[in-house]
């Protein structure tokens, strides 16, 4: 294999363990901090980091007026209206569901790659991702949970497309990290006056030490550290072959919001994953026949 490549795989499976954890971390720190306050608390330890960095390695902002529209359009896609979405609906639903509606987020960035990147989707791709779409259309629908289940589902389709303006914009050669610490800065930036007005001043003084902890993994490993990583890993492979690790979530999320946050597996829940597990099997299992064959 490729070096390129397995170094690439290797940097997406830490991403993807980090961003793993990081959903019952978030759901455990929401119990403590506001989704707001939490985000504009976040962004603001990441653009402390993102200053540090430019002074270390400097800022190379593109010169080309589409590339800097295009970076900041991905700035506020990534941080602010992704997370914004991802936050404010896991304050309304649980990990297990969130969990399983992300389970279809690679055959939506592969959808974007085929719109944006002309990328190649066959027909059994096709009908797979169209089983996987209704089993995630059950599991949004739960009447208990349908409006952060529905954020959860709009936060995936601006990952989709927050991934095709990734690619292009590393195709042009924009530096990763550049693009990470951009993106955090425009999020805290884009926040910080509704905090404001919203916060009394000193508000941050008056939250518990465990949610600190909380908001510090999301500033430093699952914002700094695993977006420059899964921005550097993209460079070597496609969109939809990197989007495949997002397979492992549930793996490390699952276990965490049962035993952690006692969170419980309902009958839409397992009628859910079976059907979008099966959707994911059929689109992923002739891709892997076809990567093999070329």
């Amino acid at each position: 294999m490729n070096p390129h490549r397995l170094k690439a795989y290797f940097l997406l499976f830490i991403v993807s363990v980090i961003w793993a954890i990081a959903g019952p971390i978030i759901k455990y720190t929401l119990g403590g901090i506001p989704p707001l306050l939490f985000l504009t608390y976040r962004f603001g330890l990441s653009t402390f980091i993102s200053i540090i960095c430019f002074f270390l390695f400097g800022f190379h902002f593109p010169k080309e007026s589409k590339v800097r529209r295009e970076l900041i359009l991905y700035g506020l896609l990534t941080s602010t209206v992704s997370l914004g979405l991802l936050f404010f609906g896991l304050e309304e639903t649980s990990v297990l569901d969130m969990s399983l509606i992300t389970l279809i987020s690679p055959l939506l960035i592969t959808i974007a790659g085929v719109y944006f990147l002309k990328e190649h989707v066959t027909v059994r791709e096709k009908i797979g991702m169209g089983i996987a779409l209704a089993g995630t259309i059950l599991t949004v629908i739960e009447p208990s949970r349908f409006s952060g289940n529905f954020l959860i589902f709009l936060y995936l389709l601006t990952t989709a497309w927050s991934a095709v303006l990734a690619k292009r914009l590393l195709r042009e050669n924009v530096d990763p990290l550049s693009m990470s610490n951009f993106s955090f800065i425009i999020g805290f930036l884009t926040l910080l006056p509704f905090a404001v007005l919203k916060y009394p001043a000193g508000i941050i003084r008056e939250i518990s030490f465990p949610y600190h902890l909380g908001v510090v993994y999301m500033a430093i490993l699952s914002g700094s550290m695993a977006y420059y990583l899964s921005n550097k890993a993209q460079k070597t492979i496609e969109i939809g072959e990197a989007a495949v690790f997002s397979y492992i979530y549930p793996l490390f999320s699952t276990p965490l919001a049962v035993v952690w946050l006692g969170e419980k597996i309902t009958p839409i829940f397992i009628l859910g994953a079976v059907i979008i597990t099966i959707g994911v099997f059929i689109a992923e299992i002739k891709k892997k026949r076809y990567n093999s064959s070329v």
